[in-house]
Formats: structure tokens, C-alpha cells, sequence
């Protein structure tokens, strides 16, 4: 599924309305109709309804939604905000059907606005502001804003939250910005709704559908996209009848100093349960008798030191290479890193520790193989790429040094995102708060390695594992709430995880 920017939006409305055809007015009706369907899904008649509409089609849409719940014997009061006498088209057409409507209470804004009281049984239609704004809210606008985010009312936005920009809100004004229950956005999910720091303003978010020309989605060029279950399921590989654990590849896990022996044999068991047919662990010879113990299925290959990675391990035997989950950063674990990075030649997952001592050592990454797969969450990648402002500008410093140094990132967090060499961004959907737990990351690095291992492309390896660990988790936490969930968890209900991809 495609994220079209907030331009491409516009462009794609212009044309429905030349191709299907349809005027932009009937289009705007349509569109209120969706939206007044889905606020009356939610809120029930004994809900009192403010509208606070803006002077662009944001506000003509608010408009329509205020005529229509009236209409539906909803108690309606408007306030439109024209203090320009600049409506646009569509806007001020709304408001001249709205002045023939005696079902509800319209209060025309030219100067003074003297604020309604907003109580906590009532609704507050958020119509201010929409999709296209380009500068942050003052003056006025922000008064009313502050006004509504400090009312205990609840609030539902048209489209996108009145004051939030589509895309980039690193130097956006917080205090200026709606703070919704809930955001019906149209056609599509905006950019923003996938960020941490901008999901305060959004609350739950609902997409509507309002039939917008398909030949004009599939015209509009992106490089943002969500990953759905149908997507995924086209990657997964059928497995060959006369598959045996030769043919099924060999990995190598470099993981594992003393006292972090766990994240080796979370990793490792991960790997194992996506199917791969070998892997051997490189670990300190501390850890021997606990992953013996813990995984009889690896392979123990020990490094020369007794508690951390200090020697680099021959690559030329195995498919696909995983490294970092609990190394430690010691200066000789740093060196052995980057030298087993920097001379591996097959398929190589990047994780915790390894990504740490790159980030201490910046001037490695140029040493690091292209096609690469690094697994930072957000601490890590300010640590490689520096701090940002804004989740906005992380991701644009992981695109830029995906695409520069030819690597993929897999930036995790709520929405994980997928980046790729070419610059495309996958959204991840499946996962849940559960899986905040010490661990996590171990397995997922163990699923993209048990993948690469198989022969899947370093691409579908990245959005595959990620679908997978989070679609484990999210079936865990049905049965185990997400307070309870593990690590181990995520790896126990990975063979539900494939049942459900696979449909069985």
C-alpha cells in the first residue's frame, strides 16, 4: 500500500475529479458522508456536536459533516472561522447549504469569537485545517487550538489533526497543534502517523475510503509504502520437497560475551525456528556449557578468549552472517568486529553492540559491505547518524545513509521502518507494545539471519523477519497480554506466526 505526500493527495483528488468525472464539490459530499458514517459509528445522538471549521476545504468538509449529523437529529452548533472573508469554493458553497439548514446552530466568525463551553460529554469536530498546510498555527487559530486541547471534550479530526503537517513537524509549534481521540484521515495514512513523536497529536487513527480514481494511485510514483499481510505472503518461499539441512544453508552467529550468553541463544533459537538448516555460534568459551545446554542444536565455535569476542571467525563456509547481539564494546571486541564485518562476503545482519561500536567508531561504516543489514532502534541510529529533532529527520538521516552507503535499515519501533538502498520505506504493521522487553531485538536479528541464510534477497529477509517477529508478538499477546510477553515468547509463537501466513 502506497503514502502519497500531502501534494500527491491533491494531485490525485484533481484526478477523480477529471477522470471519473466529478466535481469537486460532489467529491467534498462524498467524502462527508464517509466521514459522518464513521463519527456516528463512534458517538451516538446524547453527544452534544461543536464543529469548528477553517475557510479552506477542510472547513467545506466540516461543514457538510455539521449538515448532515444535523440531519441525522445529532444537536449541531458550527463556528466558522472566516475572519479573511477568504473561504475557498467549495468551503463557501458548504456554508450557503448550511445558512438553509434549520436543524442546527451556525455561528459565522468575522472577528470576535467568543468560545463555546465544551464539556465532557460533548464532541468536537476538528474542520480547522487539513492536509495542506505548510506553516505552523498562530495568532487566533492558536488560541482556539489551546482552547480545544484543554477542553475535557473529545475530539475527532477531519483528515489530519489541525495544525499537523503531513510530513516534516521538526520545527512545528506543539502547543499549536490539535491533539485528537481520533483522526478520520482520507484515502490514505499521512506520513506523520507513523512517527512516535507526532502520534500524540493523532490518538487513533481510521482510514476512509472515498473512492478515489484507482488509475491514479497507480500512476502516482512512491517511496512510501505499508507492508500487508497479502505483500508478505508473496515473499514467503514454498520449501523444496528434497530440502535437507545442507541445502536449507549454514549461518554464522557471532554473538555472546560472559554474562550475555542470553541474547546468543535468542538469536540462535529464532534462527532455527525460521527454518534454516545450520547454524554455528562464534562465542567466548564461557558460554559454552550454557548454549550447549540451551540450543543442542548449534554448532559452538569458540573464540580464543574466555569472555568476550576477541578473534574474527572464517566466513567462506556459511550463507549469511549475524553479529552484535551481546558483544560488548571493549576496545579488542571493537577491533575484532569491524574485521569480521569488513571481510564478510556473503548476506550480514548488523545488531545491538555491533551497531554501538560503529556508532563509536563512525569512521567504520565505510568499512562496512554494501547490502548490509543494520537493526538500529532510535538511540542507535542518532548514534550513527547523529541526534535529530524529530522522528521525521531520523528517518530521513537512515534513507540518506541507506542510500549512500548502500546498506538496509531496518529502524524499529512502533512502525518499523524498512529502508532500502534505493531509497523506498516500508512501514511494518504487525507488532505490539509487548514487545518492549529485553530480548526482542536478539530474536528479530535471528529471524532476518535464519532468512538470508535460506537465500532470501537482503529486501524481502528485512520485511519478511519483521512482519513475522511482530505478527509472533501480536499473536502472543492474545493469548498472554502484553504486559506478560518475553523474548522467548516471540520465538515459541513464530510456528504460528508461518501457519498464519500461510493460511493454515
Amino acid at each position: 500500500m502506497k503514502v502519497l505526500t500531502s501534494i500527491q493527495i491533491k494531485d490525485l483528488d484533481r484526478y477523480t475529479i477529471e477522470h471519473e468525472p466529478i466535481s469537486s464539490l460532489d467529491l467534498m459530499e462524498r467524502a462527508s458522508k464517509a466521514l459522518t458514517q464513521a463519527i456516528m459509528e463512534r458517538w451516538d445522538k446524547n453527544h452534544p456536536v461543536k464543529v469548528f471549521a477553517g475557510p479552506g476545504n477542510n472547513g467545506g468538509d466540516a461543514l457538510a459533516v455539521a449538515r448532515m449529523l444535523a440531519d441525522y437529529d445529532y444537536a449541531v452548533e458550527v463556528f466558522l472561522f472566516n475572519t479573511t472573508d477568504k473561504l475557498s469554493e467549495d468551503c463557501m458553497a458548504n456554508r450557503d447549504r448550511i445558512r438553509k439548514s434549520k436543524k442546527l446552530i451556525f455561528n459565522e466568525i468575522t472577528s470576535q469569537f467568543d468560545p463555546p463551553e465544551l464539556t465532557e460529554n460533548m464532541l468536537v469536530v476538528d474542520g480547522l485545517f487539513g492536509s495542506g498546510l505548510s506553516r505552523p498555527l498562530n495568532g487566533g487559530f492558536a488560541a482556539v487550538v489551546k482552547y480545544i486541547n484543554a477542553s475535557p471534550a473529545s475530539v475527532v479530526s477531519l483528515d489530519v489533526p489541525s495544525g499537523l503537517f503531513c510530513e516534516d513537524n521538526s520545527f512545528n509549534i506543539s502547543s499549536h497543534i490539535i491533539r485528537a481521540d481520533l483522526t478520520l484521515t482520507l484515502h490514505m495514512p499521512k506520513l506523520a502517523f507513523f512517527f512516535q513523536d507526532t502520534q500524540q497529536y493523532i490518538g487513533e487513527y481510521q482510514v476512509l475510503d472515498i473512492g478515489l480514481h484507482p488509475e491514479g494511485i497507480d500512476k502516482a510514483p512512491a517511496t512510501y509504502f505499508i507492508n500487508n499481510i497479502e505483500d508478505i505472503q508473496k515473499l514467503l518461499k514454498k520449501r523444496d520437497k528434497f530440502a535437507h539441512k545442507g541445502s536449507m544453508g549454514h549461518a554464522l552467529l557471532v554473538a555472546g560475551s560472559y554474562g550475555m550468553a542470553g541474547a546468543a541463544i535468542l538469536a540462535t533459537k529464532a534462527a532455527l525456528r525460521t527454518g534454516l538448516g545450520k547454524i554455528t555460534v562464534h562465542t567466548p568459551k564461557r558460554n559454552n556449557d550454557i548454549l550447549q545446554i540451551a540450543v543442542p542444536e548449534a554448532i559452538i565455535h569458540h573464540d580464543s578468549d574466555d569472555y568476550r569476542f576477541v578473534h574474527p571467525c572464517p566466513t567462506e563456509a556459511f550463507q549469511a552472517v549475524g553479529i552484535g547481539p551481546g558483544l560488548g564494546t571493549m576496545k579488542d571486541t571493537a577491533v575484532a568486529m569491524i574485521e569480521e564485518t569488513r571481510r564478510t562476503q556473503c548476506p550480514i545482519v548488523i545488531d545491538a553492540d555491533a551497531l554501538n561500536i560503529l556508532g563509536d567508531h563512525r569512521s567504520w561504516i565505510q568499512q562496512v559491505p554494501t547490502l548490509a543489514i543494520l537493526t538500529p532502534h532510535p538511540k542507535e541510529m542518532d548514534r550513527l547518524a547523529g541526534n535529530s529533532n524529530s522522528c521525521y529527520e531520523r528517518l530521513a538521516k537512515a534513507i540518506n545513509m541507506a542510500n549512500s552507503q548502500q546498506f538496509y535499515i531496518v529502524l524499529k519501533g512502533a512502525w518499523t521502518a524498512i529502508v532500502t538502498p534505493e531509497g523506498n520505506v516500508y512501514f511494518n504493521p504487525s507488532g505490539n507494545p509487548g514487545m518492549a522487553t529485553a530480548g526482542s531485538g536478539d530474536v528479530l536479528t535471528g529471524i532476518i539471519l535464519g532468512l538470508l541464510t535460506q537465500g532470501y534477497s537482503q529486501e524481502n529477509a528485512a520485511r519478511l523477519g519483521v512482519y513475522i517477529h511482530g505478527l509472533a508478538g501480536d499473536l502472543a499477546a492474545q493469548d498472554l497480554t502484553e504486559e506478560s510477553l518475553t523474548a522467548h515468547d516471540l520465538i515459541d509463537y513464530l510456528p504460528k506466526a508461518f501457519k498464519k501466513l500461510k493460511g493454515i
